[in-house]
């Protein structure tokens, strides 16, 4: 392979992996805000609202080390697949029941194909990327993940505000099915120590395939930094709903405008100077965010807080993935992926089970108030770390 060629950002097969990924995270998403008044509305307590989080992100986070290892010798298409499917079937199971107990059923399981996907969708993207352009590479594939993630929910709360729940899991299955057409044509590529690993498989260690250590460090960083979005997706309806206001979803809608146009700039600033600066300007950014959001009482004040915080979590996201894939290597680099989404997982269902119990004594609005001051500690522990290095920033090889 030339030099020229692998320096090539922009194929065919990444560009359809984008796009597959873009629905899958739809699909998913459409359904995350909705749950938990949903889940109200057929008579469950507070404290289920936060176990149907809990529940899914425990389900993710115990499935990731097996998949993690599972990369280590196994072509990626078929694994890709497999999510996909899994993930669809579960989507439709939803509107079937109406049993809080059965719903976290469903929900566990969905967790685990959640994982699943996740986890071998990203690492796929690391394998289509050259590595010396992994803060640019990732940060367009994570486009697809930051914009299903704060797009889909906007369009979700619109349609089960305005129609059903029904009508909105149907509608996320048929984005599902667009995902598995578009995954189905695309060619993946298998880093060739995959193979090799298929004739002396290295030996499955649970802790081993949960976290990489070389990578820990960002790793702490993302659960810290998604415990604030924890709060946001949990109970953002809720508190549309408390407050009157009708255009919640103009709050997602701007958090990904803002997110996709600083895009182009915050991946490249990535791979010539570091997650560091870049991390810390935009903790900043969703701390002040979150404080607006708490304190809105129109649809304007939602607009101005959402392109706020789609500037700041939707840059800081993308950003901590290459951080943690640029700490360790490449055969590694299934299980690094594994964990930064299990540490998202793990981020956001603590901030649902934690925030349901404080939730029974306080307003909604004092939730985000709450849960914004861990942006504050990633900014300092982000700083920390920066002072730590001693030498200039080099892109991974």
């Amino acid at each position: 392979m030339t030099h020229s060629t692998q320096q090539k950002l922009w194929t065919l097969p990444f560009i359809f992996l984008i796009i597959a990924n873009l629905f899958t995270f739809m699909s998913f998403q459409m359904l995350l805000p909705n749950l938990p008044p949903y889940i109200e509305s057929i008579g469950g307590t507070s404290l289920q609202v936060g176990l149907i989080t809990t529940t899914f992100a425990f389900a993710a986070i115990i499935i990731r080390p097996f998949i993690g290892h599972m990369l280590m010798t196994r072509p990626r298409k078929v694994l890709v697949m497999v999510g996909s499917v899994s993930l669809l079937i579960m989507t439709v199971l939803y509107p079937v029941t109406q049993v809080v107990v059965a719903l976290l059923i469903i929900r566990f399981i969905h967790g685990i194909a959640w994982g699943w996907s996740t986890t071998v969708n990203g690492t796929a993207a690391v394998d289509l990327v050259p590595r010396r352009r992994v803060g640019e590479g990732m940060g367009y594939f994570g486009l697809s993940v930051t914009v299903g993630m704060i797009m889909a929910p906007s369009i979700g709360i619109f349609l089960y505000q305005n129609y059903s729940f029904d009508l909105l899991v149907w509608i996320s299955a048929g984005l599902g099915v667009i995902a598995i057409i578009l995954f189905s044509f695309t060619s993946f590529v298998t880093p060739p120590q995959v193979y090799e690993n298929q004739k002396n498989p290295p030996k499955f260690s649970f802790v081993g395939s949960l976290v990489e250590k070389k990578s820990w460090y960002p790793a702490l960083v993302t659960i810290l930094n998604t415990f604030g979005y924890g709060s946001v997706i949990t109970y953002i309806v809720i508190f549309g709903n408390e407050q009157g206001l009708s255009g919640t979803f103009l709050f997602y809608f701007f958090n990904a405008l803002f997110a996709t146009l600083s895009r182009p700039i915050t991946g490249r600033y990535f791979d010539k100077h570091g997650p560091w600066k870049l991390i810390i300007v935009c903790s900043g950014l969703s701390f002040i965010a979150m404080w607006l959001l708490a304190l809105s009482n129109s649809n304007v004040d939602l607009i101005i807080a959402g392109s706020l915080f789609g500037l700041g979590y939707g840059s800081m996201m993308p950003a901590l993935q290459a951080w943690v894939i640029s700490k360790t290597t490449t055969e590694r680099s299934g299980i690094a992926n594994g964990m930064y989404y299990s540490s998202i997982d793990l981020g956001i269902g603590a901030s649902a089970f934690l925030l349901g119990f404080v939730y029974q004594f306080v307003e909604t609005a004092t939730l985000f108030k709450l849960s914004s001051f861990l942006f504050l500690v990633v900014m300092i522990l982000t700083f920390l770390d920066q002072r730590k290095q001693t030498e200039p920033w080099q892109a991974p090889r």
